[in-house]
């Protein structure tokens, strides 16, 4: 028998959220989640994720769905589970920095709508960026689930995430997330970092893995051993390749030992059902590419998450440089390294791989994206490591490093886009939408409200 630590595993499942996202670009449609709701709801998992992370932008740009009523339609669909989402710290959903009366509203707003867990992380590690979100989830009665950006690094050993999670525990998370986004974690040492965090903290230690590598269910397996008390898993229709393990197969290998998670799985075959009808569907339309299904260990090389590795082929398809395919990749960790070692999660993977670009396009730093500017003045925070201060001053010049949290620079902005909203937003959850996606938001809410004005006439005729 296995030498196992602790009791039942708990399984968080992501076919509602990271699981469509890693594998179909987010395009799940509610119509889609709907039907297989009450039979997740029966199922037993210790939390369904299913908001945040792309979902909420996807909604409104490709989909023609208010990200707030499909979360309010799957916490009707699903009273009894708890409801998960992915949130970037001061970035919310969107892709820069917002002020604290902005990321207050809408953890408020989250909670209000039906978001039990909000797992909270920042693409640095620079937990200045998530203090605002710890504390308005603790405030409005929500379970702060602390997420660690796990990379490797000659910065980002052990004992760096060990004093992480030490610090996230001090700040008030509920439970501390090791966020493995680009699936290098390997078994021995997922043993061992789970074991090292687990004697460090009190509260519950919770693992997220992809299978990019084709080693993610040997992670799980390794981590249920050290004790972990909670892994990500998706269904099979939606699970391996870049997304997570799948949870038929993680439940069936755990049965019958001491971590068995006591998940049914019949009726997780019941469940894999439905949405393989979805999954065959998408595949018919073309939403997901065989790329996504496949392992491909070179991640582990160039730490190129699976999202990270289609931006870099889309970028060099447009330049009409796809023969320049792996000199970018060689390009992607020269890069990072010049830049302090950021974990490469969004933004930062795509800030990197752009600048990666441009240096095999044009050559070697001959130009600066915005965004790498950004990164190098420290407007996302601090760098985990010794930025290369030559490529720092070719990108930024004299212009002073900035060394506060971030969002100290930023004025109160809640009463500002309540003032440029406030004539098509109806709801706080509206401001909130055009706040964080300004050039999508208010034309989705005219679209929206305009259809709802054409069906009450409709039915108006009909009477």
């Amino acid at each position: 028998m296995l030498d196992f630590n602790g009791g039942k595993l708990n399984i968080t499942d992501t076919i509602l959220r990271d699981s469509h996202q890693s594998h179909a670009a987010t395009r799940m449609r509610l119509e889609d989640m709907l039907p297989a709701c009450e039979l997740l709801d029966s199922m037993g998992y210790w939390s369904v994720e299913c908001w945040g992370g792309a979902t909420f932008d996807a909604c409104m740009r490709f989909l023609d769905e208010d990200p707030w009523e499909r979360l309010r339609k799957l916490r009707k669909a699903m009273p009894n589970t708890k409801l998960q989402m992915l949130l970037r710290g001061q970035n919310l959903l969107g892709y820069r920095h917002y002020g604290d009366d902005v990321v207050d509203a809408f953890c408020k707003k989250a909670i209000e709508n039906g978001i039990d867990v909000v797992r909270i992380f920042d693409a640095l590690n620079d937990t200045r960026n998530m203090e605002a979100s710890i504390k308005s989830v603790k405030k409005y009665g929500g379970i702060v689930e602390a997420a660690l950006s796990y990379t490797t690094s000659p910065v980002h050993d052990e004992q760096y995430f060990v004093n992480k999670a030490l610090e996230l525990e001090a700040m008030g998370a509920d439970t501390i997330c090791i966020k493995d986004m680009a699936n290098l974690l390997l078994p021995k040492d997922a043993y061992s970092l789970v074991e090292k965090i687990k004697a460090a903290v009190k509260v519950p230690v919770h693992l997220h893995t992809h299978n990019t590598t084709g080693t993610g269910s040997m992670v799980y397996m390794a981590a249920a051993m050290a004790g972990v008390d909670i892994i990500d898993c998706a269904l099979s229709p939606f699970a391996n390749g870049t997304s997570q393990p799948g949870t038929e197969s993680m439940v069936a290998a755990l049965q019958g030992t001491p971590r068995d998670t006591g998940l049914d799985l019949e009726k997780l075959s019941k469940a894999a059902a439905h949405f393989r009808t979805v999954a065959d569907k998408m595949e018919a339309e073309k939403l997901i590419s065989s790329k996504v299904l496949r392992v491909d260990p070179k991640t582990l090389l160039y730490q190129v998450p699976g999202g990270m590795l289609s931006n870099l082929i889309s970028q060099l398809k447009q330049a009409n440089a796809e023969d320049r395919y792996e000199e970018v990749l060689k390009e992607v960790p020269r890069v990072r390294e010049d830049f302090g070692y950021p974990p490469l999660v969004t933004p930062t993977s795509q800030i990197v791989g752009s600048q990666a670009v441009l240096n095999v396009l044009m050559g070697r730093y001959k130009s600066f994206t915005k965004e790498s500017k950004g990164l190098l003045k420290g407007e996302y925070g601090q760098l985990p490591g010794k930025v290369n201060e030559e490529v720092r001053k070719m990108a930024i010049g004299d212009e002073e490093v900035i060394s506060c949290r971030p969002a100290d620079l930023i004025e109160p902005e809640m009463d500002k886009i309540r003032a440029e909203y406030g004539d098509i937003c109806k709801t706080e959850e509206d401001l909130l939408s055009c706040a964080l996606f300004p050039q999508v938001a208010p034309e989705f809410i005219k679209r929206r409200d305009d259809l709802i004005v054409h069906e009450i006439e409709v039915e108006w005729d009909g009477q």
